[in-house]
């Protein structure tokens, strides 16, 4: 069952690269989902996929041009969660110009995801168990809104219906 407003956000653990070496970020750190709440206004949004149509051409880059206007609104951080690795979150988000503005985090086994209730198999496209397309807004690790797409739909969970919301 997705989770719902009024409920505390699961702890899981996702991961994150900080920097950029020569070639590649570097080994991303472990985050635990309730410590990183824990105090903080969070909107965390939720998608297919790096480098995936939808994400990359509109999901990342929205909330990228909101950001300011969030953080105005009191939101003290952005995170990006997909079932990547923290390596390909980063170096996505350096592509989209997001590194360092949003929190890209990485759920690569889906751990954040399932305990969401999120989750999605879209194997028969090649992708494996993902995350639904979903936004929602966390006060202190309890969730206040849930946005969840409908399947290959993007009309809520963007970054200017979010910011209505907060």
């Amino acid at each position: 069952m997705p989770i719902t407003p009024g409920t505390k956000l699961p702890d899981a653990a996702l991961y994150e690269s900080k920097a950029f070496g020569d070639a590649c970020p570097l080994s991303p750190e472990k985050v635990s989902v309730a410590d990183a709440t824990k105090g903080k206004k969070v909107v965390i949004f939720g998608l297919p996929g790096a480098y995936t149509p939808t994400c990359s051409a509109k999901h990342v880059p929205g909330y990228v041009e909101q950001l300011a206007a969030l953080k105005a609104k009191g939101v003290d951080e952005v995170w990006c969660v997909s079932v990547n690795d923290g390596y390909v979150m980063a170096a996505w988000g350096k592509e989209l110009g997001a590194f360092g503005k949003l929190r890209l985090l990485g759920d690569g086994s889906a751990e954040f995801t399932k305990a969401l209730g999120l989750e999605v198999d879209l194997s028969k496209f090649g992708m494996g168990v993902r995350s639904q397309r979903f936004s929602m807004l966390v006060d202190d690790g309890v969730v206040k809104t849930v946005n969840v797409e409908q399947a290959g739909k993007f009309e809520v969970s963007d970054a200017g219906t979010m910011l209505t919301q907060v």
